[in-house]
């Protein structure tokens, strides 16, 4: 098989979920970045700049698009995670967008048709599904052990006295 199939969509889920959307991405970006220096960090202890040149990186890099929608689903306009947000948010930031990106990359590299790459991609389908739902136990856990990991800082606004010492 010229993908693997990995836990590390689940890392990428979970990224988005609990982190949010750009500290997600950013978090995706710091692997693929270390990842590219040469540390084995994907899956079989690979790592170098070789990984992006093979039919499995389109995926790599839809895992930073796939971070960032899954956290702008389960975070944004929320005050907690709430199961069915992370759902959604898991199967279309973590399958969704993470499968519109590596898809079509597969599909150039193999020089296969969309629609046989799209049908060779289905292998994957039932197993991110599982991951999705492990992302929704485990980002509720996370929430209940430790709520203020998803309370975003809010800047106050300056005391009136500063503002109006700046004007001058």
């Amino acid at each position: 098989m010229a993908v693997p199939i990995t836990l590390q969509t689940l890392g990428v889920m979970l990224a988005g979920a609990i982190l949010g959307w750009w500290r997600g991405a950013a978090s995706v970006i710091v692997v693929l970045v270390l990842t590219a220096a040469g540390l084995p960090l994907l899956s079989g202890g690979r790592g170098g700049i070789g990984v992006f040149f093979v039919p499995s990186s389109g995926y790599l890099l839809g895992w930073i698009a796939g971070a960032a929608a899954v956290g702008a689903i389960v975070h944004i306009g929320a005050t907690r995670p709430v199961w069915w947000r992370v759902a959604l948010g898991s199967v279309i930031g973590g399958m969704v967008v993470v499968y519109a990106v590596g898809i079509p990359v597969m599909a150039a590299t193999l020089g296969l048709s969309l629609t046989d790459a799209t049908i060779a991609n289905l292998a994957f389908v039932p197993g991110d599904a599982i991951k999705a739902g492990l992302t929704v136990m485990l980002t509720l856990a996370v929430w209940k052990a430790y709520p203020r990991a998803f309370v975003t800082p809010r800047r106050e606004p300056a005391p009136a006295t500063a503002r109006a010492t700046a004007v001058r």
